[in-house]
């Protein structure tokens, strides 16, 4: 009988199953979300043109012992840094930037607020808040007044 065990009389040894995931078509799927995701990313981040409506807001509050620091710019881009009732003479950017550092290096709690001329341009407003955040201050206020309801 030893020559039918060469004939392939016995039953042929079962196959186990694969354990193991085709991974290839996954990665496929993931390249075309990749490449998806990459040409409409930029689009997601351009702005649009809106016209921002007027509102009325609660008032801040703010600890009584703490006096705030309120950095205004006029109409001409002109800035005065205004601690309590003080309000200085006109200064520049670094100026603004070096004495807000040092106020916040002595009081880590006080509040900077930002009061804008209705008619000062953007970019100023936004370069302001740059060199604040750059002193360290981690919130800033936007000074507004409410709008009128006479019309």
């Amino acid at each position: 009988m030893s020559g039918m065990k060469g004939m392939g009389l016995m039953p042929q040894q079962r196959r186990k199953p694969m354990a193991e995931i085709n991974v290839v078509p996954y990665i496929d799927v993931m390249l075309v979300l990749l490449i998806i995701f990459m040409v409409t990313a930029p689009m997601l981040t351009q702005g649009v043109k809106v016209d921002l409506p007027e509102t009325t807001s609660e008032p801040i509050q703010q600890e009584q012992d703490v006096e705030p620091i309120t950095v205004s710019v006029d109409s001409n881009g002109a800035y005065y840094l205004e601690v309590g009732d003080e309000r200085g003479n006109p200064i520049s950017l670094p100026q603004v930037r070096d004495q807000v550092s040092k106020i916040l290096s002595q009081r880590s709690n006080a509040e900077v607020f930002v009061r804008g001329d209705e008619y000062v341009d953007y970019g100023v407003v936004v370069r302001l808040m740059a060199e604040l955040q750059s002193a360290g201050a981690t919130g800033i206020g936007l000074i507004t007044d409410a709008p009128d309801n006479k019309q």
